[in-house]
């Protein structure tokens, strides 16, 4: 079992940057590969970024290439998502997540956070 919250979600300008955390807990999050999701208003959850148990690896969604970086600290069991150059289409509940192999698909992911709560504004 692995236990995921969130933080750092607020509000923040356009063209501003955000900095989120996940706190892992559980007898294998270290070994877990991490991920972070965004749910806007009336859409589904969509993949952001992974990255693997070690943390050589990362993989992006084209969205937030080059503006969002995804990285952890295995010591501190926390996965980080920095997010810059936000805009208003950046808007949502931003959700961490854990599985053993990372994938772009929701169902594949198996431990969930609760959510934290971004909004850009313009």
């Amino acid at each position: 079992q692995v236990e995921l919250v969130e933080s750092g979600g607020g509000l923040a300008q356009a063209g501003g940057s955000l900095r989120l955390s996940c706190a892992a807990s559980g007898r294998t999050s270290s070994r877990s590969a991490m991920g972070w999701f965004r749910q806007a208003p009336g859409k589904e959850r969509e993949f952001l970024a992974s990255i693997n148990w070690s943390g050589s690896s990362t993989y992006y969604a084209n969205s937030v290439k080059g503006r969002f970086t995804i990285s952890r600290d295995n010591a501190k069991n926390m996965v980080y998502l920095q997010m810059n150059t936000l805009q208003p289409e950046d808007t949502g509940v931003y959700y961490c997540a854990a599985t053993e192999r990372a994938s772009i698909y929701t169902t594949e992911w198996k431990y969930w956070g609760q959510g934290t709560q971004v909004t850009v504004s313009s």
